[in-house]
This record gives C-alpha cells, sequence and structure tokens, in this order.
C-alpha cells in the first residue's frame, strides 16, 4: 500500500491545522484530540484510566480519547487533520515520512518499548516454523500494524514477500479466518490477536506464535506519540501536558491494573473483564517492562537503535531518504527521570 499523500488529503491537512491554545486557566483548559491506533481494549486502557484519574486535567487540558483503526492510518489521519495527538507504530509512521519528504510529523515520547506484531497460525497446523509461512494465505485489514511491519519481517526471515496471498479483511473478522481455517495465519499486535483468538474458542496452546522480535527483530521500537511540529510549536503546553500525562497513567495502570480496566470498563460497557485483564498483563510484560525501560525510564528512544530499525525499513520497502533521528524524535516534553521511572 502507498502512504503518499493525494493532493486533496494535503490541502486537507493545512486546512484542518488547528489554531494556537489559550492561556491555560481552570475555565478554560483547551481540549486535545488523541487516538490510539486501534480498538480501546487492554493494552490501552491506561489513558482511560489517567483521564478518569484526573492526570490530563491537572495538567492544564481536557482530552478526548478515541479509537483507531491501524497504525497505518495513524499518519495520514494526522497530517489530514483529524487529531492532534495519536499513538502509533514507528514503522509505518517512517515508511510515510520518506514517501513524504514535506511531512510535518513528529514523534515525542516513546509509550511501548517493545514491538507487538506478530503472525499466529494454528498449533494443529502445517506451520511449524516461520520459514514455512511461504506460499501461505495471511489474512489481516488492510492497515493493520502487524501486516504493515511484515515485510521487514519476511526480509530478515527469507520468506519470499511475493509468495503471501494476502486476504483484507475487517478488523472484527480476522481471527474468525483463522478460527474458521479460511486463512493459514493472521498477523497483528499480539495482544489483540492473541486474546481475541482465545475468546472465539482458540485458547493460547491452540496458538502457535510468531513474534517478531523473537525472529529477528527484537530491536524494533513498539508504540511511540506522535502529533506534527505544526501543533507543537503552536501549543507546546498541551503537548507537554499529554506527554507527562500519557506516562504518569501508563505508570499509574502499571501499578494498579485492576483499576485501569475498570476504567475501560466504564468506557466500555461491554468490555470482558477477564479477558482484557491478561491482555493488559501482556501488554505490560511483553511490550512496557523492558531492561531499556529500566535503565532510562519510559518514553526514551536511543538513536543508535533507531537508525537500526530505520534501514530494516528502508531495505523492506525500497524506500528513498529517511528521517534522521533528529527529524523523527524529540525528548523537550519529556518528565524527569523520576518520573519516568516505572516501578
Amino acid at each position: 500500500m502507498d502512504l503518499r499523500l493525494s493532493r486533496r488529503t494535503a490541502l486537507g491537512a493545512v486546512a484542518a491545522l488547528p489554531l494556537a491554545a489559550p492561556a491555560v486557566h481552570a475555565q478554560q483548559r483547551p481540549t486535545v484530540r488523541f487516538a490510539y491506533d486501534w480498538i480501546l481494549n487492554g493494552p490501552y486502557a491506561f489513558g482511560i484510566a489517567g483521564e478518569r484519574q484526573g492526570f490530563f486535567r491537572e495538567l492544564g487540558i481536557d482530552i478526548t480519547i478515541q479509537r483507531g483503526f491501524g497504525s497505518a492510518r495513524v499518519p495520514l489521519d494526522m497530517s489530514a487533520g483529524t487529531f492532534d495527538i495519536a499513538m502509533a507504530d514507528p514503522t509505518p509512521v517512517l515508511r510515510f515520512m520518506s514517501q513524504n519528504p514535506n511531512n510535518d510529523l513528529i514523534a515525542v515520547a516513546l509509550l511501548w518499548d517493545q514491538a507487538p506484531t506478530s503472525v499466529t497460525v494454528r498449533a494443529d497446523g502445517p506451520i511449524a516454523q516461520v520459514s514455512q509461512l511461504a506460499g501461505r494465505t495471511l489474512a489481516a485489514p488492510e492497515f493493520d500494524g502487524g501486516r504493515q511491519v511484515f515485510p521487514a519481517f519476511a526480509a530478515v526471515n527469507n520468506i519470499p514477500l511475493q509468495s503471501i496471498n494476502w486476504m483484507s479483511v475487517a478488523p472484527e473478522l480476522r481471527e474468525t479466518m483463522l478460527v474458521q481455517r479460511r486463512a493459514d495465519g493472521i498477523t497483528g499486535f499480539v495482544t489483540s490477536t492473541a486474546l481475541s483468538l482465545r475468546a472465539l474458542g482458540m485458547d493460547l496452546p491452540q496458538q502457535r506464535i510468531f513474534r517478531y522480535r523473537e525472529h529477528g527483530l527484537d530491536f524494533f521500537y513498539g508504540s511511540v506519540l506522535l502529533t506534527t511540529r505544526t501543533y507543537m510549536e503552536r501549543n507546546p503546553d498541551a503537548v507537554r501536558a499529554v506527554t507527562h500525562g500519557m506516562l504518569r497513567s501508563l505508570r499509574w495502570a502499571f501499578a494498579n491494573r485492576p483499576a485501569a480496566i475498570e476504567a475501560l470498563r466504564s468506557r466500555e460497557a461491554l468490555t470482558d473483564v477477564a479477558i482484557e485483564t491478561i491482555r493488559q498483563d501482556m501488554a505490560m510484560a511483553e511490550l512496557v517492562d523492558s531492561p531499556h525501560v529500566r535503565r532510562l525510564g519510559l518514553g526514551v528512544m536511543e538513536e543508535g537503535r533507531f537508525n537500526r530499525q530505520v534501514e530494516a525499513v528502508k531495505m523492506a520497502f525500497n524506500l528513498g531518504d529517511m528521517p534522521s533521528f533528529q527529524r523523527f524524535y524529540t525528548d523537550r516534553f519529556l518528565p524527569g527521570a523520576t518520573d519516568r521511572a516505572l516501578a
């Protein structure tokens, strides 16, 4: 999929650029439009919990939190002015930035240190190792993060990309395709697919999960807080408030997991508390808590590791010029080390 901006989208992005926020007062807080990159489930409970705890109001803003439709949609929607700040996988963002060199995007914090992208197949099926994915049918939404990163995963594992038959499906049908054996595998964030399959009767022992980070992409970052330079320069206090608020929310949810899920249930009445509790625990253990985070604290990206991801993305998608570390990320809005420590 080509992520280049159409002229109409580009013009819409210019027209939708937000005006500078007024001074922050208790009676006149600016509202920030925030979006996740996927549905509101356990791994994303932290932001909703932080909003309910009043963290963002204490920092001088109101925040509206909405679901997303895949990480590849985030840079498109951000450039079109659909929201102000969002959570996104760096890989489709890097691809977008390369293909649209005049883009205005910038990351202001790291949220997930480890990448959740994966391919899942049936444990009772014929695919026992990564190389056997060649020639198979994989189901996923077009904007799915796992599908977007798959070319890099395929490259490091010598899987001929042209041999993959992609079945494009709506998000709610992805897991069904595997359960019904209509697809050989599915891509996605393991925190989404593993528990959604379980809810459909395919428990974890019945799944064979190939996490990208366990098969050559251990240096890939998971998710960042993304905004535009225009919004950042016009609304630095709002960007700082969201950055501090999201990291505070993540730390709080890490230590108060049942309460975070309860906040999610208050927002999403149909939340399956048991499933989303497991999903949240998986995200905290696999994506948030890591040796890097224990050493550096939340929010911090490192240039050397970032450059490895850039080179892998460039090779996988046959891209031209890529954004530099300084072009992609700034740490100017991060809180101090004490407020970034996970525990």
